[in-house]
C-alpha cells in the first residue's frame, strides 16, 4: 500500500503539481522506478486504481501504466530470462479496463505486443477473443516497433528484437491467418500481415506466392471496405521483392502473381467514377512497381512495355499529386539507359554500344509521350493571383519537379529532340497567344519554362528550331510572367546565341526585351537582369561594338531613372556584365571604360564624404555598402591590371575616409575589405597603394576577407597589434588557407582565436543533434581520421574513454574505434558508416544517457585572464 501511494502520488505531482521543480523531481523518480525489477507489484495496484477513475480524464496515469509494464517486462526478461505467469495472469485481470478506455487503446495494443515473444506466445493467444471484443484485431504495433527509433535501446537489441521477431515470423502469420476465418477482423489482419513484410526476405517469395494472406490481399482490391489494406499489403509485397541489388530470380514466383494483378487495375486510372483516394491508391500500386523492378524494365521486353505504358497513363493524371508518383521511376530509368554501369555484363565494348543503342531506341517513345505529357503540367493555374503565399511555393515546387523530369528525358532522347517537341507546343500556344493582355499568355509560358529546363542538353549548333524560336519572341506580349520567363530563357541560351552564325542579329531585339523586363515588375526586372549578365558573358565579343547603348542601360537602371525596377542586390549582374564587355576592350579604350563604371557607385560615396565625417558615420550601412559593394564587382571582373590600378589609385582617398570614420562597422568593413581583396588580386604588381591599405587594414578586426587575401610574403612585413582582434580571423584563415606565413602573430593568447575554433566545435554538435546533421558528421569524423591517421585515432581513444561504461559498452567503444583505424588505413568511408552512426544512436537512445555523455565529454571551463 506504501508503494502504491507513493506511485499515485508521484503521479498526481507529474501531471497536476504547479512546481516546474516538483514535476521534474516526481518524472525523475518515476523513470528511476520503472526500471526496478519489483515495479510490478505496485503498476499491479495502480492498474486497479486506474480502473477505478480512467473516466477523469487521466490519459497520461494509462500511458504511464503501460510504458512502466513493458519496461518491467523487459527487465524480467534480460534479469530472470522469463516473465511469471502468475503476473501476466494478474495483468490480464486489470488491462482489459484499459483496453476500453479510448485514451490509453494505443498503449494497451503496445503492451499486448510486448508479449510477442516466445516465452509468452501461448498468453498472446488466448488474448485473441479480447482482441475481437474491442474490434482492434491482431496487433500489429510490435513489427513497427523495430524500425521506431524513438524507442531507447541499443543497435544491438534493435537486431536481436528483429531477429526474434524474424524467427517467429512464421508463427505469426499461421495466427495471422486462423484469424482471416474472423470476417469482423480482416481488415486489420491485412494491416497486420503488411506490418510483418516489413522484416524484408525472412520467407521466400515462392512460399508467399501462394500463401492465404497473400490471395485474400489480391482478391480483396475491388472491395470497397479492404481496398486500403489490401493496397497496403500488395505494396509492402512489392517492396519485398525489389530486384535491385538482389536475385531476380529468386523474386519471380510472387512477381509473377503480383504483377498481371496490378495490370489488370489500369482501365481503373481512366474511370471517372472512381473516387480520387481510389485512383491515388491504384497509381501508387503503378509507382511502386516501376521503382522496384526497373532494372527488369530497363530491359525493354515486350513485358515490361506493357508496364511502361501504364506507368505514361499515370504520368498523365490531371492531378499533379497522382501523376508525380512516376517522376521517380523515369529518372531511375533514365539513370539504366544511359550509364555504363548498367551494361557491364555485355563485356565487349561493341556489345555494350549495341544493347545500349536498342534499349534507348526502343525507350524513345515512351520518353516522347512523356515530355508532351509533362510539359503542361507546368502551366500557370488562373487563379494563380489569389493563391495564398504556400500554395504559390508549392506551385514553384511542382514546376521544378517536372523541370527534373524534362531534363532525365533530354538525356534519353538528345536535347535536340526533346526541343523540337517542345517547339510544336510553342507554336500551338503561339497561335492562340496574340499581343493582346487579355489573350491566354499560359499555355506559351509553360513551353518556354520548358525549353529553358533543357537548355544545357540543346547544342549551341542547333539551327533549325532555335531562330525560329528566337524571332517569335519579340512578338509576345509583355505579360508580366510570361515576360520573366522569355528573359530567363534568353539568358538561358546565351552561349546558342554567341555560337549561332545569325547570333548578332538576334541580340539587338532581345537586348530590347530585357530591357522591357527592367521596367514590369522587380520579378521581371530580377530574371532581366540576370540574362543580360549571360548575354554580356558569352556575347561580350559580339557585343564591343555596342557598348555605349550598354552603358546608356547601365546606368538608368543603375541609378533608378524612368520606370527601371532594378534593386540593388540584381543591379550586380549589370556591373559584372559591363565589366565582362570591358574585358574585351584594348586597353586604351579600357581605362576610359572602365572610369565610366565607377561612376555611378564613386559619385554617391564622394556626395556623402563630402557632407562631412559626421554624416559619413551617421549613415546607415547599406547606403554605403550597395556602392561599394558594385566597385567589388567591378574589380573582380574587369580583366585590365593597369586600368584597375589606376582606379585604385584614383578612389583610395574615398576608401580611406570610411576605413577612419566607420572602422566599428562590421558590415561596411567586410564590404570595404572585400573591394581591397579583389583589388588586389585583379592588379597583381600595379597596385602601388598596398602598403597604405596594409596598414589600415592590419588593425580592424572586421577585415577577415582582405587578411585571408594577404596571406603571401607582402603581408609578413607587417606589424600586428597581438592584443587587437585581428588574430581570432588570422586563426580562421591561416587554417582555411593552409598558408603558414602568420609566424609574427601568438594566436594562442587571442580570445578570439579560441572562440572561434569553440563555434566550429557548436556548430558540427549542433548538427549532429538533428537527423540531418548526423551524415556531416560522420563524414567529417572519417575525413578528419583520413587526415590525420594516428593522432586522430589517439584523440578519438581519449575521447571515447571519457564516457562511463553504463552509457557506451566496451564492446560498442571497440566498433567504433576500429571503423575509425579502418578509415585511416584507407578502407571505403561507405563501409565504416553503420558502427559510427550506431555509438551515436547509443548515446542519444534517451535523455539521461544524453545528459550522462554530455556531462562526461563536456570541456573543462575556460578562466579567462587579461592579456597585457
Amino acid at each position: 500500500m506504501e508503494l502504491q501511494n507513493t506511485v499515485k502520488g508521484a503521479l498526481n505531482a507529474l501531471y497536476h503539481h504547479p512546481d516546474d521543480a516538483i514535476r521534474m523531481e516526481a518524472d525523475r523518480w518515476l523513470q528511476d522506478f520503472q526500471r526496478t525489477i519489483d515495479a510490478w507489484q505496485g503498476l499491479e495496484c495502480c492498474l486497479r486504481w486506474f480502473r477505478l477513475c480512467f473516466e477523469l480524464d487521466e490519459k497520461g496515469v494509462g500511458d504511464f501504466l503501460f510504458q512502466s509494464i513493458w519496461e518491467s517486462i523487459g527487465i524480467q526478461l534480460r534479469v530472470i530470462g522469463k516473465v511469471a505467469d502468475n503476473l501476466l495472469h494478474d495483468t490480464a485481470s486489470n488491462i482489459e479496463t484499459l483496453i476500453f478506455c479510448s485514451q490509453t487503446q494505443k498503449q494497451a495494443g503496445l503492451w499486448l505486443n510486448s508479449l510477442c515473444g516466445q516465452q509468452v506466445f501461448n498468453f498472446v493467444i488466448t488474448c485473441m477473443t479480447l482482441l475481437k471484443s474491442f474490434h482492434k484485431g491482431p496487433p500489429k504495433v510490435r513489427t513497427q516497433e523495430v524500425f521506431n527509433y524513438k524507442i531507447a535501446v541499443r543497435p544491438d537489441r534493435r537486431r536481436s528484437f528483429e531477429n526474434e521477431l524474424a524467427s517467429g515470423m512464421e508463427i505469426a502469420l499461421n495466427v495471422l491467418t486462423a484469424c482471416l476465418n474472423i470476417n469482423e477482423l480482416t481488415e486489420q489482419v491485412l494491416e497486420a500481415f503488411a506490418s510483418w513484410l516489413r522484416l524484408r526476405h525472412r520467407i521466400p517469395a515462392s512460399a508467399l506466392a501462394s500463401h492465404p494472406l497473400v490471395l485474400t490481399a489480391l482478391s480483396s482490391l475491388n472491395s470497397d471496405i479492404l481496398s486500403e489494406a489490401s493496397v497496403n499489403v500488395i505494396s509492402e509485397l512489392i517492396h519485398y521483392t525489389a530486384v535491385r541489388n538482389s536475385n531476380a530470380v529468386a523474386q519471380m514466383p510472387l512477381i509473377q502473381v503480383i504483377v498481371p494483378r496490378i495490370m489488370s487495375l489500369k482501365p481503373q486510372l481512366r474511370d471517372l467514377s472512381k473516387d480520387e483516394e481510389d485512383v491515388k491508391a491504384i497509381a501508387r500500386l503503378f509507382a511502386d512497381m516501376g521503382d522496384a523492378y526497373v532494372e527488369l524494365i530497363a530491359t525493354g521486353s515486350d513485358e515490361s512495355m506493357l508496364i511502361v505504358q501504364a506507368l505514361l497513363e499515370v504520368a498523365s493524371h490531371p492531378e499533379f499529386d497522382i501523376a508525380s508518383m512516376t517522376f521517380n521511376f523515369w529518372h531511375n530509368l533514365q539513370i539504366m539507359l544511359i550509364e555504363r554501369d548498367s551494361y557491364v555484363a555485355y563485356g565487349s565494348e561493341v556489345s555494350v554500344e549495341a544493347e545500349r543503342a536498342r534499349r534507348l531506341q526502343v525507350f524513345r517513345s515512351s520518353y516522347e509521350a512523356l515530355v508532351a505529357l509533362v510539359s503542361v503540367k507546368v502551366e500557370y493555374p488562373q487563379d494563380y493571383a489569389d493563391l495564398s503565399r504556400e500554395d504559390q511555393k508549392d506551385f514553384k515546387q511542382t514546376r521544378y519537379a517536372v523541370a527534373d523530369v524534362l531534363i532525365d528525358a533530354a538525356l534519353v532522347l538528345g536535347g535536340d529532340t526533346a526541343l523540337r517537341i517542345l517547339y510544336m507546343k510553342l507554336i500551338e500556344a503561339v497561335s492562340n497567344c496574340g499581343q493582346s493582355q487579355h489573350t491566354d499568355w499560359r499555355p506559351a509560358e509553360a513551353a518556354l519554362y520548358s525549353i529553358r529546363a533543357i537548355s544545357d542538353f540543346v547544342s549551341n549548333t542547333e539551327g533549325e528550331v532555335m531562330p525560329q524560336i528566337m524571332s517569335l519572341l519579340p512578338k509576345l506580349p509583355h505579360q508580366p510572367q510570361l515576360l520573366q520567363t522569355v528573359c530567363l530563357m534568353i539568358g538561358a541560351y546565351s552561349k546558342w546565341l554567341d555560337a549561332a552564325p545569325s547570333g548578332l542579329s538576334f541580340l539587338p531585339p532581345l537586348i530590347d526585351i530585357l530591357v522591357s523586363g527592367m521596367s514590369i515588375s522587380e520579378e521581371t526586372a530580377s530574371a532581366a537582369a540576370l540574362a543580360f549578365r549571360h548575354i554580356c558573358d558569352d556575347c561580350k565579343k559580339k557585343l564591343c561594338g555596342s557598348l555605349d547603348g550598354l552603358f546608356q542601360i547601365y546606368q538608368r537602371a543603375v541609378i533608378g531613372e524612368g520606370p527601371f525596377k532594378v534593386s540593388a542586390e540584381d543591379s550586380l549582374h549589370l556591373v559584372e556584365a559591363l565589366s565582362m564587355v570591358i574585358t574585351e576592350l584594348p586597353s586604351e579604350h579600357a581605362k576610359k571604360a572602365l572610369e565610366a563604371l565607377c561612376l555611378p557607385a564613386v559619385a554617391p560615396l564622394q556626395d556623402i564624404i563630402n557632407q562631412g565625417p559626421l554624416v559619413l558615420g551617421q549613415k546607415p550601412a547599406r547606403d554605403l555598402t550597395v556602392h561599394i559593394d558594385r566597385l567589388s564587382n567591378i574589380f573582380r571582373h574587369v580583366n585590365h591590371p593597369e586600368a584597375v590600378a589606376d582606379a585604385v589609385q584614383r578612389l583610395w582617398p574615398i576608401f580611406k575616409a570610411i576605413f577612419d570614420i566607420r572602422s566599428w562597422d562590421m558590415r561596411t568593413m567586410e564590404s570595404l575589405c572585400r573591394a581591397c581583396k579583389n583589388a588586389k588580386n585583379a592588379v597583381v604588381m600595379f597596385m602601388s597603394p598596398v602598403p597604405d591599405i596594409l596598414n589600415v587594414v592590419c588593425n580592424l578586426s572586421t577585415c577577415m576577407e582582405f587578411l585571408y587575401s594577404m596571406k603571401g610574403e607582402e603581408f609578413c612585413d607587417v606589424s600586428i597589434d597581438e592584443t587587437g582582434g585581428a588574430g581570432g580571423e588570422m586563426a580562421q584563415l591561416s587554417g582555411r588557407s593552409g598558408c603558414s606565413s602568420w609566424k609574427k602573430v601568438n594566436v594562442g593568447k587571442q580570445w578570439e582565436a579560441s572562440n572561434s575554433i569553440l563555434n566550429f566545435l557548436s556548430d558540427v554538435f549542433d548538427l549532429a543533434n538533428s537527423s540531418q546533421g548526423k551524415p556531416y558528421v560522420t563524414y567529417a569524423l572519417l575525413a578528419l581520421t583520413r587526415a590525420y591517421g594516428a593522432k586522430a585515432l589517439e584523440w578519438a581513444k581519449a575521447s571515447v574513454s571519457l564516457i562511463p561504461s553504463n552509457a557506451v559498452t566496451e564492446v560498442e567503444r571497440s566498433r567504433f574505434l576500429q571503423a575509425l583505424s579502418d578509415a585511416a588505413a584507407g578502407a571505403a568511408i561507405n563501409g565504416l558508416m553503420i558502427p559510427i552512426e550506431e555509438l551515436s544512436e547509443v548515446c542519444r537512445r534517451n535523455r539521461s544517457v544524453q545528459e550522462i555523455v554530455q556531462g562526461a565529454l563536456r570541456p573543462l571551463e575556460l578562466n579567462m585572464a587579461p592579456v597585457s
